[in-house]
């Protein structure tokens, strides 16, 4: 028996050790640059007002202090309409808004990428279009059909413009029509599967890291809704008009200023840090090949 020659193969990395080092250190560099704006914020929210005013600003604090976060509370518990009726419609908007946004974008999505209907070019063609008009452009006409429908003065007067955002429906249907096999779709209706089945069995997970994006977009736009023209009365007003209104009172309330800053700031980034691994796990495993 002849002897197979094994030739030897010499392994070859694409990058040096320094190469990894010099790539790690300038994230290292660009995480920390990234960082400091949050950093500063949470630096003069401890800062006394002495400190708060110091010219030039410093990017570290003598004495820290909680007294910004008791003075906020304070002014917010002096308020007629209770903190915690604030908070709930913060809540309450920012929940129902997410949650509406998601299933029907989702819904619209799935129905405008995977199922064949007259007129779908022509349906999608307008959601592109839309996304050219800003909130402001549309006021008028939203203002209008509102005020038709006795809405105005509502905590829906928020949430349901927040579900017809065409932002979230262009998300999600790009991401369907890339990350969706419809050979998966129609092995699925052979097996018996109904069209809403499907679509809440098969395709929303296969659309992971869309529906992920979607709930941190839109989760923010309405966690930092302030003032609103369609709603009048004070019980119904949100956490940031309210933080607002109280910090409004000029360099006395400075430092309440940047403690409500804070406050409005850790909930969003919370809510980003705890989808984000997802998010990244999801981008680097989804999507098939046929």
């Amino acid at each position: 028996m002849q002897k197979m020659r094994v030739r030897n193969h010499q392994v070859v990395l694409n990058r040096s050790v320094g190469g990894d080092a010099g790539i790690a250190f300038f994230l290292i560099i660009m995480g920390v640059f990234m960082f400091l704006p949050m950093y500063y914020v949470i630096i003069q929210s401890l800062k006394p007002l002495d400190e708060l005013w110091m010219f030039p600003p410093r990017f570290y604090v003598q004495h820290p202090s909680f007294k910004n976060f008791s003075d906020l509370f304070t002014l917010l518990s002096d308020s007629w309409v209770p903190f915690s009726r604030y908070i709930f419609n913060t809540v309450f908007i920012t929940a129902m808004g997410t949650f509406g946004n998601l299933l029907f974008s989702s819904l619209a999505a799935y129905a405008i990428s995977k199922i064949p209907f007259p007129g779908r070019k022509g349906c999608f063609w307008i959601i592109q279009r839309s996304l050219m008009f800003t909130s402001t452009v549309t006021a008028i006409a939203n203002f209008l059909t509102l005020s038709t429908f006795g809405l105005m003065d509502n905590l829906f007067a928020i949430i349901i413009p927040a579900w017809g955002s065409s932002m979230g429906l262009y998300l999600m249907k790009q991401f369907m029509d890339s990350s969706i096999s419809d050979d998966v779709l129609e092995s699925a209706r052979l097996d018996g599967c109904s069209e809403f089945k499907t679509f809440w069995v098969i395709a929303m997970p296969m659309v992971k890291p869309a529906w992920l994006t979607l709930i941190i977009y839109s989760f923010q736009g309405l966690w930092n809704t302030g003032a609103s023209q369609y709603i009048f009365s004070e019980q119904l007003k949100t956490l940031n008009y309210a933080i607002s209104q109280i910090t409004a009172g000029g360099i006395a309330r400075a430092g309440a200023s940047a403690a409500a800053t804070v406050i409005m700031m850790i909930v969003p980034i919370l809510v980003f840090v705890i989808t984000q691994s997802n998010i990244i796990e999801t981008m680097a495993s989804s999507g098939m090949k046929d």
